[in-house]
């Protein structure tokens, strides 16, 4: 019983864990196509290889910063990058909508947010958007190999108690997600070079979110739910009589 409530425990914060992400993840890349209520393949591909079509301030206020601000206001500054971003019109309309709205998580002390406190750091921002730099994405792939192995090796330690027919079967839905880890993180790199990889992308996280599901629902209903498997209770018994 106290494995039972050991292995209870670790599967719901780890599905709360897992639905969290997955909430951040949708609202940091959806939206960025111009379409918030959706996260597509051009979403994807925009996080990581940028957009053609405008600055990164742009590409930020129309995606994962498009709920931060009031749409006059997003208008405004839109605007004002269009007309070529001139610092004295910046000093009287912009200035005081940043530091209202932006500075308080932008203002230079998070080394990893762009600096909007002032022109000179505001333009770093105001320049074609070619997606996140190559030592974002390092940061970010130590960070992601890491924590998901861990996720799923902890799943998957659980789930391997958990009688399912064919072997093979739930093998690869073990195996699966560690595949979809390297397949996702590298292609990361890869869409900046050749945008459809994002595709990989999408679906290697589909497929972990998969995984993670059947072995979640599969190893609770197991272990509170589920009779023992004919299998096993014969396996118990013969035991029982050998003994």
């Amino acid at each position: 019983m106290s494995v039972r409530v050991l292995y209870t425990g670790a599967l719901i914060v780890l599905g709360l864990g897992y639905m969290f992400a997955a909430l951040y993840l949708f609202g940091s890349h959806s939206g960025r196509d111009g379409k918030p209520t959706t996260l597509s393949v051009q979403d994807i591909v925009i996080a990581y290889s940028g957009s053609k079509e405008g600055t990164r301030l742009e590409t930020a206020l129309r995606g994962p910063m498009a709920g931060m601000l009031p749409v006059t206001e997003t208008g405004q500054i839109l605007g004002w990058v269009q007309r070529g971003a001139d610092e004295a019109e910046y000093e009287k309309d912009i200035r005081p909508i940043l530091d209202r709205r932006c500075l308080a998580c932008h203002d230079g002390s998070n080394p990893h947010l762009p600096n909007l406190d002032g022109h000179e750091n505001l333009m770093e921002v105001v320049v074609m958007d070619t997606g996140a730099d190559v030592f974002t994405l390092v940061r970010v792939s130590h960070i992601h190999l890491f924590g998901l192995t861990f996720i799923f090796f902890i799943a998957g330690l659980i789930f391997s108690h958990a009688y399912v027919r064919p072997v093979w079967f739930k093998c690869a839905v073990v195996a699966t997600p560690f595949v979809c880890i390297a397949l996702d993180v590298s292609s990361w790199y890869f869409t900046k070079l050749f945008n459809p990889m994002a595709w990989v992308v999408l679906l290697s996280g589909a497929f972990m979110g998969l995984s993670f599901a059947f072995m979640w629902v599969v190893a609770m209903y197991q272990l509170w739910f589920g009779a023992v498997p004919g299998p096993v209770a014969e396996r118990e018994a013969d035991l029982r009589s050998i003994g």
